[in-house]
């Protein structure tokens, strides 16, 4: 990598560096800062008990209070900018609302149709023998052959347990990655070990001329997530590696799925339904949870609703676009921790992200021919080496946008529309 270039990228950094010391700096002296502080502690704290307790009313006034000053601090570091896009450049550079609002509409006009008509025909996907008991020892197991499979490099990598699956690293030599098992969900951990492996393998592979530097990490949450929700979804739920590893499943779990066939067991981990529960959705809807989220944090940033309104525009938005009754706040807009941290612009960049990946899929074969035989094999080589030559390596070189039009041209959601329309209209004989 050229040395002027390098340094360009060192100073963008200084720029965005001296621009958060600054607004720090004016708030510290408006007396906001130290407020802010306390108000992140307090709020994460109290967001905890308002669920545990099923009272919004505990953490309304501390979640207005959280918008109202990372409005205000998004002010103090960009005062010509709108707040809501300084917010959504602080997690990936370069995004706007205007942008969201073009990607969010093609996602509604295409994915809730489409996961209707699916809701429509739900009897003819039954994961029923997903629910049983499956022990945790034998999960880990499996947890160790799918690294092993992904060619995550077990020596610069480990995996852990934790209550909410998450990775991090300390350089590109030292990356953990963690998983939570539960007995009578065995997809669960298969599928958060994926994802984070899609993360561990980001970070793995960077360049090692920009290891140990501020340009060595992924390039933003949306780029991350693009390699996250490949592997897990692009990937890992495609019939060519549930058949990979539906014989590892099958034999480890005996007798438990003896009955399940290979495109059975496909058909289980793809079985689409609308849930309440982000974290708990399918390829298919879990955008449209994003969609919400995103949607009701704009409002709340240009003042359209405020924090009493939350619950009651929450419980509207699932009942359009997902067809769900949302029967408490606990399992409604007290779910997440996002807004309690002050993590205000962060959720689109996962949708973003999955978007990415199916763009990624369509240049990838494009560049070196169908890989799905490949996979089938249990080769992921061919995908891998594209990922780390195209994405990986140049970690935060470029910026996101410049990085992905670099690799897949002008983004376009419509190759992700296209991917999730073609592969749910043939799961479900549309």
């Amino acid at each position: 990598m050229e040395l002027n270039t390098a340094l360009q990228k060192l100073k963008e950094y200084e720029r965005r560096g001296f621009a958060l010391y600054h607004a720090s700096g004016l708030m510290y002296y408006d007396g906001d800062f130290a407020a802010y502080q306390q108000l992140c502690s307090e709020a994460d704290s109290v967001w905890h008990e308002a669920k545990v307790k099923d009272d919004f009313s505990m953490f309304e006034p501390y979640l207005q209070k959280m918008f109202d000053s990372t409005k205000r601090m998004a002010l103090y570091m960009e005062p010509d900018k709108r707040p809501y896009d300084t917010m959504l450049d602080n997690f990936e550079r370069g995004l706007t609302a205007s942008a969201c609002d073009a990607f969010f509409d093609t996602l509604k006009k295409r994915l809730v149709p489409l996961m209707h008509k699916v809701v429509e025909h739900g009897d003819r996907v039954n994961d029923a023998p997903l629910r049983q008991s499956f022990p945790i020892a034998k999960q880990k197991e499996l947890s160790s052959y799918l690294m092993d499979v992904m060619g995550i490099d077990r020596d610069h990598c480990i995996l852990g347990e934790t209550e909410h699956p998450f990775t991090t690293d300390f350089s590109k030599y030292d990356v953990r990655i963690t998983t939570h098992y539960y007995e009578n969900n065995f997809a669960a951990s298969l599928y958060s070990v994926i994802h984070e492996g899609g993360h561990a393998l980001y970070e793995l592979h960077t360049g090692d001329e920009l290891a140990c530097s501020n340009l060595g990490r992924g390039a933003s949450m949306a780029m991350h997530e693009s390699q996250s929700r490949f592997y897990e979804n692009i990937i890992g739920r495609s019939r060519e590696f549930c058949g990979l590893i539906f014989p590892f499943v099958k034999k480890e779990f005996s007798p438990l799925l003896d009955g399940v066939s290979d495109e059975e067991f496909y058909r289980m981990i793809n079985k689409s339904s609308p849930s309440l529960i982000r974290l708990e959705a399918d390829e298919l809807t879990y955008c449209l949870h994003i969609m919400i989220r995103y949607q009701l944090e704009r409002a709340m940033i240009d003042g359209s609703i405020t924090a009493h309104d939350l619950p009651h525009e929450w419980n509207r938005l699932y009942k359009e676009y997902l067809g769900v009754d949302v029967p408490s706040d606990k399992l409604g807009v007290l779910q997440d921790s996002h807004w309690a941290n002050g993590n205000i612009g962060y959720f689109p960049s996962y949708a973003l992200g999955s978007a990415y990946g199916a763009q990624m899929l369509h240049k990838m074969q494009e560049e070196i021919g169908d890989i799905w035989p490949d996979v089938a094999k249990g080769d992921l080589s061919k995908v891998t080496d594209w990922l780390r030559s195209h994405i990986h390596r140049y970690a935060s070189f470029k910026k996101p946008g410049e990085l992905f039009e670099s690799v897949c041209g002008k983004f376009d959601a419509k190759y992700y529309t296209d991917y999730l329309t073609e592969k749910y209209t043939k799961l479900y004989g549309l």
